[in-house]
């Protein structure tokens, strides 16, 4: 029996909110039916909180995060430092064998590019990377020895160059170097929504061109935009679906569409 792989992003809301518990349990049942698990995670809401602490105006473009050099020490210290640590904690308390990760990916700076939600011109983002590869080698020694690699959205160059990435597209990239079954994407939102204001509005299946549409008709904004567009790119290099949701991770794997929306090509 062919052996299934399944990459967990977790937003950085997620990882400080109320359900973080229940979805430890899910990844800790989800490995223990013999699932080879890897945990991405972001640390968004963690690394505002902080430069407003620090006195530094976070800034955002189409919901990406303009990266300065004081920006970047508060990624690495949020992302790679508070964020990995405590959630790999409350992995290993749910009692999975968690292994934090903040030098797993190959990395290289994005070019200035127009951005969807950003305006017609080109913009730098500063110290922010494009994903190039991943250490696998070291990815499925962890695996194969039953671990639980948790890996932290900051990438280096040969140089090494630190930059911010991401969490979306670290997930959707690993997803496809590693030929992933699933990737489940999991947020504060309950899927994408026809009405952000109106969690009812949940749409179960979502295409690409549906997808695009949706943000073209600016139904689909803010920090959801990148996240849609990021998981199109991983449609795209052959991931077979991906589920948006905002836990329930063994319902979204065992019951495709009834939690959370499920994007197809």
């Amino acid at each position: 029996m062919a052996v299934v792989t399944i990459v967990v992003k977790l937003g950085g809301e997620v990882v400080g909110g109320p359900k973080l518990d229940g979805i430890a349990r899910d990844l800790r049942a989800l490995a223990g039916e013999g699932r080879r698990v890897v945990v991405t995670h972001g640390g968004g809401p963690q690394a505002t909180s902080l430069q407003k602490r620090l006195e530094i105006e976070p800034r955002l473009v189409g919901g990406r995060r303009l990266t300065d050099d004081a920006t970047l020490e508060v990624m690495k210290m949020t992302v790679a430092g508070q964020v990995n640590v405590d959630l790999c904690a409350r992995l290993r308390a749910a009692g999975c064998r968690p292994v934090g990760l903040h030098d797993l990916v190959r990395a290289h700076k994005r070019p200035p590019r127009v951005i969807s939600g950003g305006g017609p011109e080109p913009i730098d983002l500063g110290h922010v990377g494009d994903v190039d590869g991943f250490d696998l080698e070291l990815l499925e020694r962890l695996l194969d020895g039953g671990f639980l690699p948790v890996v932290a959205s900051l990438g280096h160059d040969a140089q090494g160059a630190l930059y911010n990435i991401n969490a979306d597209i670290v997930a959707n990239q690993l997803a496809g170097a590693l030929a992933a079954d699933a990737l489940l994407l999991v947020t504060g939102a309950p899927g994408v929504l026809r009405d952000i204001a109106d969690p009812g509005s949940r749409i179960p299946r979502l295409t690409v061109d549906e997808g695009r549409r949706a943000i073209a008709s600016g139904a689909v904004s803010g920090g959801m935009i990148p996240k849609l567009e990021e998981s199109f790119a991983a449609l795209a290099l052959g991931a077979r679906a991906i589920h948006i949701v905002s836990g329930e991770l063994a319902q979204a794997v065992r019951e495709p569409g009834s939690v959370g929306t499920v994007l197809v090509p």
